[in-house]
């Protein structure tokens, strides 16, 4: 009897600690997460509801867009290298992926940095998501493995919340503001 009791215990903590583990990511993944309107060309890191940080980003170029849909981060790399047929580039000035990487749950797709910062703001990338370095090394400390990426392809009521110059955080706004428009040939 004795014997039995202590199986069950065990059991028990097994099944205790299996539950709680899971209930912690569950609610890791759902805290927070990065939402990224095509249109508008930008990403919001979104935390408990909050809009923590908003970017601009390049998205897919029309002959190459970016997909659309709920995807989660893979993997983090931070200088990472870029791998295409018959060239290979390690990290630095020269490199397309900039100074971090995170790969997406769809392969080949990730959010990266750039060796062009000018394409930031437009339809120019392959179908990633490109940021400025600087922009891109801070979201990198703020996201973690397995967090949820949403690519919206559409305007949407969230979207229009999330990225509207009035909901969007006092800093982005004045950052935003002092903007002068990007030249439209490069």
């Amino acid at each position: 009897m004795r014997r039995m009791d202590n199986r069950l215990v065990k059991l028990a903590a097994v099944a205790l600690m299996a539950v709680a583990e899971g209930a912690a990511q569950e609610a890791q993944s759902s805290r927070r997460r990065i939402v990224i309107s095509i249109p508008d060309r930008k990403l919001a890191l979104v935390e408990d509801g909050r809009v923590v940080k908003i970017f601009r980003t390049a998205v897919g170029a029309p002959k190459s867009p970016s997909p659309t849909g709920t995807f989660t981060i893979m993997n983090r790399i931070p200088n990472p290298t870029w791998y295409t047929p018959g060239k290979i580039v390690g990290p630095g000035a020269e490199n397309p992926l900039g100074t971090r990487w995170l790969g997406l749950s769809l392969k080949g797709f990730g959010i990266h940095g750039t060796n062009i910062p000018r394409s930031i703001g437009r339809a120019k990338s392959h179908g990633c998501i490109r940021m400025r370095n600087r922009d891109v090394e801070e979201l990198f400390e703020m996201v973690r493995a397995g967090d949820v990426v949403e690519l919206h392809g559409e305007r949407t009521e969230e979207l229009a919340r999330i990225f509207d110059s009035a909901s969007a955080p006092a800093e982005f706004r004045q950052i935003a503001d002092a903007r002068p428009p990007a030249p439209e040939n490069f």
